[in-house]
């Protein structure tokens, strides 16, 4: 009977255990979560109602937008096919290659 005790004791135990770990283990952050760890790391020092301002607009801040991936190089394509309409074949080629690899003006 004490082993039966012992065991549902055990048993009990080793199951609050596997809920605890479950628990535990690190879910994926959410944009918000990101956001407030990073204020929290940027308020460093700050105290009192300087810490609540900072916070306050960190956390409402909206993120910089996204720069536009490739879009000076497709201008740069565009305007180099358009000045290159007339010429084919190798006069073409060394062309293009001269106009996409010249630096921005």
């Amino acid at each position: 009977m004490k082993q039966l005790i012992a065991l549902c004791i055990a048993a009990s135990f080793a199951s609050t255990g596997f809920a605890l770990a479950q628990d535990a283990a690190p879910a994926a952050k959410t944009a918000q979560q990101n956001k407030m760890t990073t204020c929290n790391a940027d308020a460093a020092g700050k105290k009192g109602d300087e810490r609540k301002a900072f916070m306050k607009v960190c956390l409402s801040a909206k993120p910089a937008p996204a720069p536009a991936t490739g879009t000076a190089q497709q201008n740069k394509m565009k305007t180099c096919n358009a000045d290159a309409k007339d010429m084919k074949g190798d006069e073409r080629k060394a062309f293009m290659k001269s106009c996409l690899s010249a630096p921005k003006k």
